[in-house]
């Protein structure tokens, strides 16, 4: 199993203080990496260093805003200096707002774009630099979603956001695979985090969601833990361009 082995790698996970991303960065610390957390409440991001280091991982919270412009590039270079060096990015912050896109504001659409997309190109630049000067390979892990293979009401920004960051994860892995540097996608399906609190909350929409899930079951935090380990170890170094969706067959079907 040394192929999951993380011992000794360091990773920056975006939006890893909540939801999905904090459970990714649990798993991640689990597998041996010492894990940078990055979110925007420091309670939450203490919170979450706590659990970690309580089940035996190492772990360092920064606080960071990836609205903002400067953000992505200066939590690059924070990750670097708290931990010495990166090895992985895993980008898991996230924004949502639901509403026709006749309806939606320029400033709703642009925090979207510069959450999802934006600041997946600036964070996969700056990972991307520290590794070709380290001269070492490096993994670029984006979470991706179900918007960019299908077309679902009320989400537009989003799913032009998460469209656009598969074509820039494949620009990224044919520029940067003959270095080593990895870069994959996980394409999560529907689950209940915080982002989807108000989706849940309508129940013919929650009815038609899992009317459409083979599995007949919403996915858990922890089900993505397995993707976010491959995609970041040496059981993946000849893998980039790469996606792995995990949404029990939504797409399958």
């Amino acid at each position: 199993m040394n192929l999951f082995d993380l011992a000794g790698r360091s990773v920056l996970v975006t939006g890893g203080s909540r939801g999905l991303g904090r459970e990714m960065a649990l798993g991640l610390a689990q597998a041996g990496a010492h894990v940078a957390i990055a979110g925007r409440n420091r309670d939450e991001l203490d919170a979450t260093v706590s659990d970690i280091e309580a089940a035996g991982g190492k772990c360092t919270a920064i606080k960071a805003d990836l609205l903002d412009a400067n953000g992505p590039k200066s939590l690059v270079a924070n990750a670097v200096s708290a931990l010495g060096w990166l090895d992985i990015v895993l980008h898991a912050a996230g924004h949502q707002v639901r509403k026709p896109l006749a309806e939606l504001s320029i400033d709703e659409w642009d925090d979207i774009q510069a959450i999802h997309l934006r600041a997946a190109f600036l964070l996969a630049q700056g990972a991307i630099r520290h590794f070709r000067a380290k001269g070492m390979p490096g993994k670029i892990v984006f979470v991706g979603s179900l918007n960019s293979h299908i077309g679902i009401a009320n989400v537009g920004a989003y799913a032009a956001a998460k469209s656009g960051l598969a074509g820039l994860a494949r620009v990224l892995s044919a520029e940067n695979a003959e270095a080593g540097i990895c870069v994959n996608t996980i394409i999560p399906g529907y689950f209940h985090t915080a982002l989807t609190n108000d989706l849940f909350a309508d129940k013919a929409r929650h009815d038609w969601v899992m009317s459409r899930i083979p599995m007949k079951r919403l996915g858990t935090p922890q089900d993505l833990v397995g993707a976010a380990i491959y995609f970041s170890s040496p059981a993946s170094d000849y893998v980039t361009g790469a996606e792995i969706r995990v949404d029990g067959g939504w797409l399958a079907t």
